[in-house]
């Protein structure tokens, strides 16, 4: 029996109804609980709330028929197993690998100035980690996010970026998703020509059939407009013959002889030094209007493209003029320790603005080429190799500090003598670069610079509030320092770039070490979840350090789908055969090109 001051609250009228007393009773109870509720904390009644999402959340994971109505396929994803969970989405954002970072405590703080998961300190804790998690799971933690899962969110991502081209900027240079429309540089579909071969090794067939397509019948390179003899080289003439190699289709080459052909009048001056711009329709080239300088990383990173044209065609006079601007180059006062200036003068042939040396903007794919015109030839070209080896060891000498508190390695810039700890994302490109050469054979430590320089690029990302680069930070190196890295307001913007990424694939392809997959998942998901447009298309924004609105800027480069993308997809491929390094060496852009024959 219940105590007397229960029963009024349950006593039952004869027709079967609860009486008046009892729903008195249970208003009073509402009242009861919603006063004691009110009498906790923001904090506490918080922490409640989450740990009920939480629990709802692995509970759906866990019970296979609500998985399967949520996925439609059957899932064994729970607390401790999560490998099918895919096609759930918070912010457009997919979560699969979510009760595998629950589990494994992976860094996903953001923000200085913490440093974040040195992987030095965790030493054999995190083998212990692995073990551990692999007898609950039956497989390492690492593969429960698995591959093929990896790879179709790189596929859905593209896809949806190609949706918002297609829609808004169809033909067209480069799409602007916020506005839903575009913008032009040359007017030649770069942004379709860039993503070919990435279509292409993605398995998009039916939209690289679309792009083919729009290639066979409306591009057309007699036209009245100024390209940029750099950036038209690596994204369309590379792009065509990369594309011409992967798939065999003769239309490819075709388009690449043409576009070849009507640069070479920038190669029509005084010092044999190329102006940076030419009009593909008239035939005339010239140089900015400002200046007769062209940048010596412009000039020095278009060799890779002309000298395969020339293997294709047999025509010399590509190769020809991209050599002689190596010779060149190689012969030049004004180096420091290997290091070149940032530009050069198509009249005298000469460095100019001596004294400032880069990694970054306007130097640095002049090392990246000096290495891989290298092993594109079949390694048989010294000069090249010395002048890499030289760079690197000037790198070493006068670029390569470490920061406080924490020990990054990073390079910097020297200007007319003084050391600025400034770094480029652009200068990413370095550790797999250096990965790259010690693959080949070069010194062993140019592998652990690349190691060490790789988690710097990392730091770079994750230590912003959105888990993305800025353009540009500055390392600290004084002691009692309490941040590695600060980054000035004019530098937060992000341009959805390649370089970090493109360095964890040479990587991972070299030590199969699954924190560098790890590292670029993290960063994938950073992109879809703040620069990823509903409508389509993906933007670079404005301020990475503001998560709540990172300002985007309503810009979708070409070479998110050129570059960025293909390297992610080729990161969490587990095949070393596609697009295999020791048959191919990628541009700047990231067009493969094929390693020559040692009989060539």
């Amino acid at each position: 029996m219940l105590p007397p001051s229960r029963q009024d609250y349950v006593s039952i009228n004869l027709s079967g109804q609860r009486s008046g007393s009892y729903n008195n009773g249970k208003q009073w109870r509402r009242q009861s609980c919603w006063r004691k509720w009110k009498q906790l904390s923001r904090l506490q009644r918080s922490l409640i709330l989450f740990t009920l999402v939480l629990l709802f959340i692995c509970g759906m994971a866990s019970f296979p028929t609500v998985s399967e109505h949520l996925t439609g396929s059957r899932s064994s994803c729970s607390l401790f197993k999560f490998t099918s969970f895919s096609d759930f989405f918070v912010d457009k954002v997919r979560i699969s690998c979510l009760c595998v970072s629950l589990q494994r405590k992976l860094p996903n703080k953001r923000g200085p100035p913490v440093l974040i998961n040195r992987q030095q300190k965790r030493g054999n804790a995190s083998a212990v980690e692995d073990k551990a998690a692999e007898s609950k799971t039956g497989a390492p933690p690492s593969t429960v996010c698995s591959e093929a899962n990896r790879l179709e969110v790189v596929r859905d991502a593209f896809r949806h970026a190609w949706k918002g081209y297609k829609e808004f900027a169809w033909g067209h240079d480069e799409l602007r998703p916020i506005s839903k429309s575009y913008s032009e540089w040359f007017g030649l579909g770069l942004t379709l020509i860039d993503a070919l071969d990435t279509m292409w090794i993605l398995g998009l067939k039916e939209e690289f059939e679309e792009a083919r397509a729009w290639v066979s019948t409306e591009l057309s390179f007699n036209r009245n407009v100024d390209v940029n003899l750099f950036e038209s080289t690596i994204r369309i003439l590379g792009g065509l013959l990369s594309t011409y190699h992967l798939t065999g289709d003769s239309l490819f080459l075709d388009k690449a002889k043409d576009i070849g052909s009507r640069l070479m009048p920038a190669f029509k001056t005084p010092s044999k030094i190329p102006y940076s711009d030419v009009n593909i329709g008239k035939g005339t080239a010239h140089p900015p209007r400002w200046t007769s300088d062209s940048t010596v990383a412009e000039v020095t990173s278009i060799q890779l493209e002309f000298r395969e044209l020339t293997r294709l065609t047999q025509d010399p006079q590509y190769q020809a003029a991209v050599s002689e601007v190596m010779k060149q180059v190689h012969q030049l006062e004004g180096k420091l320790d290997g290091l070149v200036p940032m530009f050069i003068n198509t009249n005298s042939g000469q460095f100019t603005h001596q004294g400032i040396y880069t990694l970054g903007a306007r130097a640095d794919s002049y090392y990246e080429y000096l290495l891989k015109q290298w092993i594109q030839g079949g390694k048989t070209e010294d000069q090249l190799l010395e002048d890499y080896l030289q760079a690197v060891e000037g790198v070493k000498k006068n670029l390569l500090q470490k920061s406080s508190p924490g020990g990054l390695t990073f390079v910097g810039e020297v200007s007319h003598g003084q050391f600025s700890p400034k770094m480029d994302h652009l200068v990413c490109f370095l550790p797999g670069t250096l990965a790259l050469g010690a693959h080949n054979g070069l010194p062993a430590d140019h592998m652990d610079l690349a190691k060490e320089l790789m988690e710097t690029c990392y730091q770079m990302y994750v230590q912003m509030e959105t888990g993305l680069s800025p353009e540009i930070v500055h390392f600290n190196m004084h002691q009692g320092s309490i941040r590695d890295i600060d980054v000035k307001l004019a530098d937060r913007h992000n341009l959805l770039r390649p370089e970090t990424v493109e360095s964890l694939f040479y990587l991972y392809r070299f030590t199969n070490d699954q924190k560098y997959q790890q590292w670029g998942w993290e960063i994938l998901q950073s992109f879809n979840k703040y620069t990823k447009v509903s409508s389509g298309g993906f933007t670079s924004i404005n301020n990475v350090r503001d998560p709540e609105y990172p300002s985007p800027r309503d810009k979708m480069e070409s070479f998110f789908l050129g570059e960025t993308l293909k390297y992610l997809y080729l990161l969490f491929s587990e095949q070393p055969g596609l697009v295999s390094l020791d048959q191919y060496v990628f541009n700047t852009e990231a067009h493969p090109l094929p390693i020559w024959p040692s009989s060539v």
